[in-house]
């Protein structure tokens, strides 16, 4: 049995999630200036959002049991099997805009996403429980 068939150990797949430049700038120095150079970027699915789903991120210092972890021109990221199922093929990138700026997930897997782009409602049907619409963004 080889690495990438054992469940319970880390994986590195770099074909899982494409992080772009500016993505992987912002995070070289969100760890620079934290003074966590040898941290990973978690990346992660949970429910809830106002489309159903939403996207999560935070630093650890270790991958853990199971993880699948993309290397990007020196950056880790760190995703959970649970989140692989919505996040396999997407893409991290970092977009500033005059209104704001801030980490966007381009997630080919998305039903439908909430105009923020903070939550989506996946191909699999999960939904929001509420129809109240995005606090974030006010869409409806």
């Amino acid at each position: 049995m080889t690495l990438l068939e054992q469940p319970n150990e880390v994986k590195v797949d770099n074909s899982i999630l494409t992080v772009t430049p500016s993505a992987v700038s912002i995070i070289k120095n969100l760890l620079q200036q934290r003074e966590i150079p040898n941290h990973a970027l978690r990346v992660f699915v949970t429910g809830g959002g106002c489309s159903g789903m939403q996207y999560g991120m935070a630093f650890q210092e270790e991958a853990e049991a199971g993880d699948t972890v993309v290397e990007a021109d020196g950056v880790r990221l760190l995703i959970d099997t649970t989140s692989m199922v919505y996040l396999k093929g997407a893409t991290v990138d970092y977009v500033d805009t005059l209104i704001g700026g801030g980490f966007r997930i381009d997630n080919p897997n998305a039903a439908s996403s909430c105009g923020c782009g903070h939550s989506f409602k996946s191909e699999d049907g999960q939904e929001a429980g509420s129809t109240d619409g995005c606090s974030t963004c006010g869409s409806y």
